[in-house]
């Protein structure tokens, strides 16, 4: 089975046929004799008086007899009706005009102002306009919610228009697979921030590939590139499985974000506590990031859209107590999860060394093997700057795992394989758009299938048609 069918297949959902009604087939078994027995007995009526026309006048005469009588007690059942009715009618009218009015006036009152006014009320602060970029988006409700192939395939709609056009123009220019071919594909993957120590990699395993299979035409090296870009970003792992947030079973869960300023990390921090909420989880939050103007107030403004506990000191204040202050809270809470910001400026960096490699002591204090993830959040927009970004807070702690936002908004996509090849740390999560629902759990399958999604669809109408 190629694989496009197996991505096909796998993100495409099964249509499930209308329920079958036993028990209404059983009474349909059950009428059609008795609709025979009817049938039956109505042929033998009539070949009974065909044989003898004396029946047909006997019972012309019952029915007129029958009518007369009918006509006689419509008369005497006509008349007490008619004098009752008006008695029985104005009563009615006027009970449910009492009825009416006070239920009205009882439903409308407490409806349409309060939760309004709750999730439009705005933070007020000095220095709001450091940080209204990242606005808070209104929770998306149960029924819009759509698959996650289809959160990837609208998130890199932009990555894939750049992606696919180049590379079904590069199929269109050569007929046959060779040297040149090759070189120009390493230009597309290079263009597409894939990094060119793993553009490198790929264009050799591309290669190797391409001679086992003996591929000659240009077309079919599409499938083959969108396997390769699963198996290079899962490296030597042969079991190829999500790697989710790793979640303590039974006990306080601490979750530690970092990153540089304006990448989208409070913006992240809501998201994700929206999210655990939603799964039934209580979520406390730790303000860290006591730096930032306005991060604590944007922070604060997150736990009170999404109905969460904020833990806050003023601006300024130490950040290791900060979290202190998160931890025991939860603690006493029986909160099951704590997720603490962090400030992410790096105009020095052994500051900001010494700061997290406090907070971390601080949290393994308190609780041995937490942080349980040091995530580090990324903005996809920044390209090969997020790359550097990530070399440096790897080297000021141990990251965990990358958080990587605003996927929806470059067509550079590439640089989730870069993140992956160079510095061998797993993309968590991803942001697919700005609603609350759109921070999506890495799946490096969903990747690819949202980068060759229209390829998939026109290969498989040429296979139809084939």
């Amino acid at each position: 089975m190629g694989f496009f069918k197996k991505l096909k297949e796998k993100f495409t959902p099964i249509e499930v046929g209308e329920p079958v009604d036993h028990e209404k087939e059983d009474a349909e078994d059950v009428e059609a004799p008795a609709r025979e027995e009817e049938t039956g007995t109505e042929t033998s009526e009539d070949r009974s008086r065909q044989d003898d026309p004396s029946i047909d006048e006997a019972t012309d005469s019952d029915k007129g007899a029958l009518e007369l009588d009918e006509a006689e007690e419509s008369e005497k059942l006509e008349s007490p009706v008619t004098e009752e009715t008006p008695e029985l009618e104005e009563p009615e009218t006027e009970e449910t005009v009492e009825l009416e009015a006070p239920a009205q006036e009882k439903l409308e009152a407490p409806e349409t102002e309060e939760p309004e006014a709750k999730l439009q009320e705005p933070p007020s602060h000095e220095s709001e306009e450091e940080w209204t970029e990242e606005e808070l988006p209104e929770p998306v409700e149960d029924g819009e919610k759509v698959s996650i192939a289809e959160k990837f395939k609208k998130g890199l709609a932009k990555t894939r228009n750049s992606f696919s056009t180049k590379i079904n123009d590069l199929v269109a220019k050569y007929r046959e697979v060779d040297e040149e071919f090759f070189e120009e594909l390493e230009e597309v993957l290079i263009s597409a921030d894939v990094g060119v120590h793993a553009v490198m990699e790929l264009i050799e395993e591309l290669e190797m590939e391409v001679k086992r299979r003996n591929i000659k035409d240009t077309k079919e090296v599409r499938e083959v590139i969108s396997e390769k870009l699963v198996e290079l970003y899962y490296g030597e792992d042969d079991e190829e499985e999500v790697e989710g947030l790793h979640e303590e079973e039974g006990d306080l869960t601490v979750y530690l974000f970092v990153g540089v300023n304006g990448v989208g990390k409070t913006t992240s921090i809501g998201k994700l506590a929206y999210q655990l909420k939603q799964e039934g989880k209580k979520v406390l939050l730790a303000a860290g990031d006591t730096f930032r103007a306005g991060a604590i107030e944007q922070l604060d403004a997150w736990g009170k859209r999404v109905g969460v506990d904020v833990i806050k000191h003023n601006a300024g204040s130490d950040p290791a107590a900060v979290v202190y202050d998160g931890i025991q809270a939860a603690k006493s809470r029986k909160a099951d999860v704590l997720i603490c910001d962090t400030a992410g400026r790096l105009q020095n960096k052994v500051n900001l060394m010494n700061e997290l490699s406090k907070v971390k002591k601080v949290i393994s204090r308190e609780i041995p093997e937490a942080p349980h993830e040091v995530l580090l959040t990324l903005d996809a927009t920044t390209g090969q700057n997020a790359m550097s970004q990530a070399k440096t807070f790897s080297e000021a702690t141990d990251v965990t795992g990358i958080v990587l936002t605003k996927l929806d908004g470059t067509a550079k996509g590439g640089i989730i394989l870069a993140i992956r090849r160079e510095l061998e740390i797993p993309v968590k999560l991803v942001g697919l758009g700005e609603g609350v629902n759109d921070l999506e759990t890495f799946d490096a399958h969903a990747f690819v299938y949202g980068l060759f999604a229209d390829m998939i669809d026109d290969y498989e109408e040429e296979t139809e048609k084939g």
